[in-house]
């Protein structure tokens, strides 16, 4: 129900829109997935990963879940990072990931995956992954100063485009890949949705094409 630069489904309280129109648009995506709520964090492009025992519950400062309850609704926001959510279906677990350059640069893909080992015993190897929609390569062009902080980060992960005065475009959809294939998550059982936020405007959120603009969701819940 949201209307002007966040029309129509931002499910983001932080960005500037009516916040009861985004309390109805969560309660409209929840009803449409047959769950009370969404469980949502504060993302702050971090590395900390929360396990989720209460839906409800306050995680600041938060941009991965972790869950093996069903019926809990886990919930990343993104208008450009990639999110990626991890379904291990010999435990029954599930986990979600926001993935920015930063979280990237830090391997939040890779704590996730680890919180869900110690927490249920996930072996990567039995792990299903999903990337879900973000900015393409081409789209992603940042400065000097990123390019080198993530080939530093990400040695031989960091996949970058060089453009020119030391510019480059990152890609970040790569470095993801590599960080789940070198946890042991299986080739075979990532899959990723070839949209590009950034000319897709007219389905989905882009913070650098407009701004100010809403938030999507990547949400994951586990079947009771």
């Amino acid at each position: 129900v949201s209307t002007g630069p966040y029309e129509s489904l931002n499910l983001s309280t932080s960005v500037g829109d009516d916040p009861e129109a985004v309390a109805e648009n969560r309660r409209r995506v929840a009803a449409a997935l047959g769950v009370p709520a969404l469980t949502l964090a504060e993302q702050k492009h971090t590395c900390h990963v929360a396990v989720v025992a209460d839906p409800v519950g306050h995680f600041p400062a938060t941009d991965a879940l972790v869950t093996d309850r069903p019926g809990v609704a886990l919930a990343m926001l993104a208008a450009d990072c990639v999110q990626v959510a991890l379904w291990d279906p010999a435990h029954r677990a599930v986990g979600v990931a926001h993935a920015g350059r930063l979280g990237v640069q830090g391997d939040i893909v890779g704590r996730t995956l680890a919180a869900m080992a110690s927490t249920y015993g996930t072996d990567p190897a039995d792990v299903r992954a999903g990337i879900g929609p973000h900015v393409a390569t081409e789209s992603y062009e940042v400065g000097p100063a990123e390019v080198a902080a993530a080939r530093d980060a990400l040695g031989d992960l960091a996949v970058v485009v060089p453009t020119s005065g030391g510019h480059g475009c990152l890609d970040l959809r790569a470095a993801v890949v590599g960080q789940l294939r070198r946890a042991g998550v299986p080739e075979h059982a990532v899959t990723a949705i070839d949209l590009d936020t950034r000319t897709a405007t007219d389905v989905l959120y882009s913070h650098r094409a407009e701004r100010p603009t809403g938030r999507f969701a990547l949400v994951a819940v586990i079947d009771a």
